[in-house]
């Protein structure tokens, strides 16, 4: 499957970089205009089979879902524009972060990117009570599962160090604090919930000593996902 990463130049970089690790990934630069409506929007766009739309203007989107390719929205504009797209196209879909997707849409091309790009997926090997290695089986495109993992490899398992790894995941996430793109507080919980969740089914005891905090964690996300829906 090759996929494309249509930025304007302001994000999407990264993004190219990791996922090119697992497919085929062509990177499509579009001039941003300056105006704020546009009316005629012309794209001449390489054949790919899912485009990964890292775009700011509202107008070139709407033109890219006349290509009629599976779309994910990497910086969204709100639920009424994606009904908007989906009146152009159906498969067209703006994850509240892009480290949120699962491989469970029923849309082929969504749900193979997803097999190795989105929700985080790990698996955790303890060794005296340290971290001694973290397997990606699905990580962030953009990178911060990676660079925040690296980060605690050899570090004791505590508390502290979950509330690290995910202030990690924030630092390396690209998305802006406020904005219309990823939710960079959403992908810090999502993370460690995610990693907590490795350690409850690979090391019972590991689970044990982070369970209450596991239960805050899982507080969090709730709070955080009605929010998003309100």
């Amino acid at each position: 499957m090759k996929i494309g990463i249509l930025s304007d130049g302001k994000y999407g970089d990264r993004a190219y970089e990791n996922i090119k690790r697992k497919f085929p990934t062509e990177w499509i630069l579009i001039e941003s205009p300056d105006s704020p409506m546009i009316d005629d929007v012309k794209l001449d766009l390489p054949s790919c089979d899912l485009y990964i739309s890292y775009l700011r203007h509202p107008d070139i989107v709407l033109a890219l879902m006349e290509k009629k390719v599976p779309t994910i929205l990497g910086v969204s504009f709100g639920f009424g524009f994606l009904r908007q797209a989906k009146e152009i196209f159906e498969n067209v879909i703006a994850p509240p972060t892009m480290c949120s997707l699962e491989d469970n849409t029923g849309v082929r091309e969504f749900d193979e990117y997803s097999e190795f790009y989105g929700r985080p997926r790990f698996k955790v090997q303890m060794n005296d009570g340290m971290i001694s290695s973290i397997e990606l089986l699905r990580e962030s495109p953009c990178g911060s599962s990676r660079g925040a993992v690296a980060d605690v490899i050899g570090v004791p398992l505590s508390i502290d160090m979950l509330r690290f790894f995910a202030l990690r995941v924030c630092h390396y996430c690209r998305a802006p604090r406020f904005g219309r793109t990823c939710d960079k507080e959403l992908s810090g919980i999502l993370h460690v919930r995610e990693l907590i969740r490795s350690l409850r089914e690979s090391s019972r005891s590991s689970w044990d000593k982070v369970s209450d905090y596991a239960s805050e964690i899982e507080k969090m996300y709730e709070e955080k996902v009605d929010s998003l829906s309100e």
